[in-house]
């Protein structure tokens, strides 16, 4: 527990989304962080057995964290929007993986991709066919297993379809992750997360130019972190504050460094969002 005793979540992949997550777990904790954001294998087609969700349970118990959210995978040949129908249904397959391991670490959201729809009229309807099978699919799992889902913003073009999703399912199953650098990738993305903030169920901070998805630390880029911390405090969200850095792009050599010094930012914008709540 921090010395605060804020409770502050951080990435599993801030250095590698591949291989084993003990160093980073341990490191995570050393630096003060109660949460962990799980992000390793979140773009792949890994499936996760039960000797290593228990394997990670061990590890979280041993270190006293507790699990804040996971990123689940749309996966790259198992695809949960494929046109391809057992692409597709492998897809289902995975992130009903993720969901029950959620359930299992004590999470209780995954947060996935879904693209913009391809501009041809022929190539959308195939595209949200296979988009609203999937979500309908994975209803039931999610019922079961007390795990929402969070669809994140990814380039700006991507709100028409998270604006779909929130519109056609219930809070208590899909909402939002907001991702802030990519929201900063365009002038609207902050506007947008105010405009849904009642759906706010998962949030990615970091920082960057606005010219790139550079996952920096906080405070290093042009973000409006006063307004993003109003828009916290006046949404939905209220678990842990969670940061998704990657170290490549920070300048930090030294993993300990980086996290302790994504701790002490993180205590100051956690104390910014506590205040605008009072």
């Amino acid at each position: 527990m921090s010395a605060n005793n804020s409770q502050l979540s951080m990435t599993t992949d801030y250095a590698s989304s591949l291989g084993s997550p003990l160093p980073a777990l341990e490191r995570i904790a050393q630096a003060g962080f109660t949460h962990i954001h799980w992000c390793h294998q979140w773009n792949t087609d890994f499936v996760y057995t039960e000797p290593e969700i228990e394997q990670i349970k061990r590890w979280m118990k041993e270190l006293n964290l507790l699990m804040c959210d996971l990123h689940a995978s749309a996966g790259r040949e198992k695809c949960w929007y494929s046109s391809e129908e057992y692409e597709r249904q492998a897809g289902v397959l995975l992130v009903e993986n993720r969901l029950r391991m959620t359930a299992e670490l004590g999470g209780d959201v995954i947060i996935m991709h879904a693209p913009a729809a391809p501009l041809d009229e022929e190539t959308a309807q195939i595209y949200w066919d296979a988009l609203w099978r999937s979500i309908d699919a994975l209803a039931p799992c999610s019922q079961k297993t007390g795990v929402r889902i969070a669809v994140e913003n990814g380039s700006p073009d991507q709100w028409d379809t998270i604006r779909r999703v929130l519109e056609r399912y219930p809070a208590d199953y899909i909402g939002l992750c907001y991702d802030c650098g990519h929201g900063n990738l365009s002038e609207e993305g902050l506007t947008l997360a105010e405009k849904y903030a009642s759906r706010l169920i998962s949030v990615h901070l970091h920082d960057n130019d606005g010219a790139g998805d550079q996952h920096n630390l906080i405070y290093s880029g042009t973000i409006n972190w006063d307004r993003l911390a109003k828009m916290i405090a006046g949404s939905t969200y209220v678990k842990p504050l969670s940061f998704e850095l990657s170290i490549k792009n920070t300048g930090y050599t030294n993993e300990e460094a980086l996290l302790a010094e994504a701790m002490r930012r993180g205590l100051d914008l956690d104390k910014k969002v506590a205040s605008y709540r009072a």
